[in-house]
């Protein structure tokens, strides 16, 4: 494994500090840092820009941030196991690294953030997808946020880039697609793992669309789309029952059949919903 700085290898980090992945913070440590590094390049230069990262354990994605130049990095971390062998690579890389130790969900990283800001992180799998919920769901739109380029497991990778008609396609594609430009950039075996994950992973890069690909109230949409996703299987004159009286006039009057499916509808198609019961 190559070396991307003088710190020691991260399997000897993990040693040393005694690093077990826990289970129950959803850990899987990503330990070679070409990977790291070759995960860190992928929003481009962040020279002038800051990182947030979440989950950062032992610091192997951290380290390959600061090594390919990112001007400051924010680490939010849940373990106190893992502060020291932060604390050595924030030595390492004097007044670039700043971590905190917390839940990433009641943290409020701006007060710490100087824009432009990236999000890069090997999301707990705990928590992955209500943090990317939160991240294309602000209260003001465009985000803070310049990109987004998260790890995830492999299925829910494939959930946020899914195109309408397939298995995949739901509640997370029609937000991310609706609110983002979004691709899976890296494909990531589970012995790339240490332990090993039980499944494969891979790293989707969301970049913000300047607005919402079709009009639509966010509240309404997200309201719409979580409804139609719930009883994936009824038609979405029984799915959507509970949202208007005249359910089936208005999904007419937004061009959709009543006996369609949500699976089979566009995002376009959503947005349409949503304005008409808007």
């Amino acid at each position: 494994m190559a070396q991307i700085d003088g710190l020691p290898p991260l399997r000897e980090v993990i040693a040393t500090h005694g690093l077990a992945a826990k289970k129950s913070l959803g850990q899987n440590f990503l330990l070679d840092l070409n990977l790291t590094s070759r995960i860190a390049r992928i929003p481009g230069d962040l020279s002038e820009a800051d990182v947030l990262e979440i989950g950062p354990g032992p610091g192997g994605l951290t380290r390959g941030l600061l090594a390919n130049g990112a001007r400051r990095v924010l680490a939010i971390e849940k373990d106190a196991r893992c502060l020291p062998a932060l604390a050595e690579i924030a030595e390492a890389y004097p007044g670039r690294l700043t971590v905190l130790e917390g839940d990433a969900l009641e943290i409020d990283p701006l007060q710490h953030l100087t824009a432009p800001i990236h999000v890069v992180a090997n999301l707990p799998y705990n928590v992955g997808t209500e943090l990317l919920i939160r991240w294309l769901t602000p209260h003001d739109w465009p985000p803070y946020w310049q990109s987004l380029t998260l790890m995830f497991q492999r299925e829910v990778a494939e959930r946020i880039v899914a195109q309408p008609g397939t298995k995949a396609y739901g509640r997370l594609a029609v937000l991310a697609q609706w609110k983002a430009e979004a691709r899976i950039a890296l494909s990531l075996p589970p012995e790339a793992f240490t332990p090993p994950p039980k499944v494969s992973s891979a790293v989707v890069h969301l970049t913000p669309r300047p607005a919402p690909a079709h009009p639509a109230d966010p509240v309404m949409m997200e309201r719409v789309v979580a409804k139609a996703f719930n009883q994936r299987r009824k038609m979405l004159r029984a799915a959507l029952k509970g949202m208007h009286p005249e359910i089936e006039a208005k999904l007419e009057e937004a061009g959709i059949k009543p006996t369609a499916r949500a699976e089979t509808l566009s995002i376009a198609q959503f947005a349409a919903l949503a304005r008409t019961l808007g």
